[in-house]
């Protein structure tokens, strides 16, 4: 139902990259399909997230995640909102027990960060446009707004869609290479020409070290290659599907800070 890193299995912090497994969904959601943006039934949805927020020790309305827009756009999460109410953003940031913030994916990398000291909690949604505007940057800050500190957070790269599975074309190349010619190591040789291989979280954990972040850790699983497990919006395109699931990427302060 899930997949942990051990760099978060901290005191009072629980979390999550919850796979499509453990749920009520059927069809092409089976089953543990968390998107509110899918056209899955809205009663196995909030089953699903339901479930989610048990295994995060939080009530369910208390699991939260954003309207996604492939943004650097951070919001900080201080009480519930509902569905309807979602802010636009790609990260979200709390220092409050019993919420859990997280981000819907279905190839892109979610990123989840805490600073166990303080207790402040982070997830960004770094799809490739958000990893090169600045979202994984954004949400440190917005960390750093509540009292994190760059030495002390650690940081979790989830399932994602991997290089060997992600070819892109010639615009996204020339976008990274605008914004860092260095970012060519990311890029290997595609099947067609003009096309290239990107190495998304390889790129992503990039911008943690730019960033200061020294405390990284990628769980390494592609969510493209692997049906069984994960959700793929490349994978349901190439098969022609009307729709795809979306994986829910959570974490929450629980219990009291010791020590």
């Amino acid at each position: 139902m899930m997949v942990k890193a051990d760099i978060l299995a901290l005191d009072g912090i629980r979390h999550a990259f919850f796979t499509r497994q453990g749920g009520v969904s059927d069809g092409c959601y089976a089953s543990l399909n968390g998107g509110l943006g899918s056209d899955d039934s809205a009663t196995a949805i909030a089953e699903n997230r339901a479930r989610m927020a048990a295994a995060l020790a939080v009530e369910p309305e208390r699991l939260l995640t954003a309207y996604q827009i492939h943004s650097p756009h951070v919001v900080v999460a201080e009480t519930p909102w509902s569905a309807a109410e979602r802010p636009r953003a790609d990260g979200i940031v709390t220092r409050v027990p019993a919420l859990a913030i997280g981000v819907s994916t279905a190839d892109c990398g979610p990123v989840l960060l805490a600073d166990p000291q303080v207790r402040v909690i982070g997830a960004a949604h770094a799809g490739w446009r958000g990893a090169l505007t600045g979202i994984v940057e954004a949400t440190i800050e917005a960390m750093e707004r509540l009292g994190a500190a760059r030495s002390r957070i650690r940081a979790a790269l989830g399932p994602m869609i991997r290089q060997q599975n992600y070819e892109v074309g010639a615009d996204l190349i020339g976008r990274f290479a605008a914004e860092d010619p260095a970012s060519e190591r990311f890029f290997a040789a595609g099947s067609r020409p003009g096309h290239a291989m990107f190495d998304l979280g390889g790129y992503v954990a990039s911008r943690l070290a730019r960033a200061g972040i020294e405390q990284v850790e990628d769980v390494g699983l592609c969510t493209y290659e692997d049906p069984t497990r994960f959700f793929s919006y490349r994978r349901a395109t190439h098969r022609a599907e009307n729709d795809y699931g979306r994986h829910v990427n959570a974490i929450a302060l629980v219990g009291e800070q010791t020590g």
